[in-house]
């Protein structure tokens, strides 16, 4: 399994696409922040609750020059229904394959109610407009989540510790 990324590191590119059917890269969003977080699965009680806070802060980041997206292992499809369901604005990217989530260390080993099996671990990278990794957030509690990361990107970039 990949280890999770270094802050510091260049974010490993990547073009995947959205829920709808948009091809979205990292390349191409080269000098705006990004909010990269990872989620378990489409439409189940955290990945809900996560993905709204985020759609209901979205605005704020927009604000900030920041993009969030979100990526799972489930299809644009999926992605889609979701999005109509929560009337979600943010971007849902669809890695079925699970390359990206592999190279950014966040596919492995979970245990829930004693059951162990690999899965994805809820992760935020915030990466820089030069594509670097500048702060990262494992084992993700969903509730407040979306706060906490504006408050951590405007920290950032009030203090320039990110150049």
């Amino acid at each position: 399994m990949a280890k999770i990324l270094k802050v510091g590191k260049k974010a490993p590119d990547f073009c995947l696409y959205d829920q709808e059917l948009n091809q979205i890269s990292l390349k191409e969003l080269k000098g705006k922040w990004i909010v990269l977080y990872f989620y378990p699965k489409d439409d189940t009680p955290g990945c809900t609750i996560e993905a709204k806070s985020f759609s209901k802060e979205n605005p704020g980041f927009e604000n900030i020059d920041a993009v969030i997206l979100g990526i799972s292992a489930d299809d644009c499809s999926s992605h889609k229904k979701f999005a109509e369901k929560y009337n979600l604005n943010i971007k849902l990217l669809s890695d079925p394959e699970k390359k990206v989530i592999k190279k950014y260390g966040v596919w492995g080993q979970k245990t829930f109610m004693g059951r162990k099996f690999m899965g994805i671990k809820r992760t935020t990278y915030l990466i820089d407009p030069d594509g670097k990794v500048a702060f990262i957030w494992e084992n993700v509690k969903p509730e407040n989540h979306a706060k906490e990361v504006k408050s951590k990107l405007i920290e950032l970039k009030e203090n320039k510790k990110w150049q």
